[in-house]
């Protein structure tokens, strides 16, 4: 069974389908969240499901939708929520004017091999908003960018140029990273085996 008829199946009631959904769909939106609200994301996202729960019937479309759907609710939830903090994000970006990820950009793919889902999450909180917001909703939520520009109220083509400079300003971070830890190691290597030849 694929995600468009578990999806169906759980608007229809079927608990064991919502179940599916929820397993899907929970990890990805506090992913999301906790770039922009912090540790606030699990209350932001217990909203988001709730508002899920009262809204369902109004929803029509696939699993795509429906996770663009979600991830605008849970925005939404999240923006409230920084209201009421009396800080408003800045440059909230819509989904449309995210950038396509380039799929074979292969500084960007070993960048994020070298680090935690958590570690990202960090990194790309401290972000622009606009590039954050792409970069969140593209690889975390996994919307194209027409869905994640429905999301954010952009053009897709915005989307995917917003995505791509989070990337590659990522890529570059992690990068400068790498090698100060690279040089870290070295320095450690080369005292050690001084160490070693003055004891002999």
């Amino acid at each position: 069974m694929n995600l468009d008829d578990v999806l169906k199946a759980a608007l229809d009631g079927d608990e064991d389908a919502f179940r599916i959904v929820f397993r899907d769909l929970h990890p990805r939106l506090v992913r999301y969240l906790r770039a922009f609200v912090g540790p606030d994301a699990e209350d932001v996202v217990a909203e988001t499901w709730s508002q899920i729960a009262r809204d369902h019937r109004s929803f029509s479309g696939d699993y795509d939708k429906f996770r663009g759907w979600a991830s605008v609710i849970a925005r939404n939830r999240a923006i409230d929520l920084l209201r009421r903090r009396g800080r408003r994000p800045e440059d909230l970006v819509p989904a449309e004017e995210m950038v396509d990820l380039a799929g074979n950009d292969r500084v960007t793919a070993a960048a994020f091999d070298r680090i935690t889902t958590d570690d990202a999450i960090a990194v790309i909180a401290t972000l622009p908003q606009p590039m954050a917001q792409a970069v969140m909703l593209r690889v975390i939520i996994g919307l194209d960018a027409k869905e994640a520009g429905r999301v954010l109220g952009k053009s897709p083509g915005a989307v995917r140029t917003a995505a791509y400079r989070g990337l590659r300003e990522l890529a570059g971070r992690l990068e400068n990273v790498s090698g100060a830890v690279e040089g870290e190691r070295r320095r450690e290597c080369s005292v050690e085996r001084r160490t070693l030849e003055d004891s002999a």
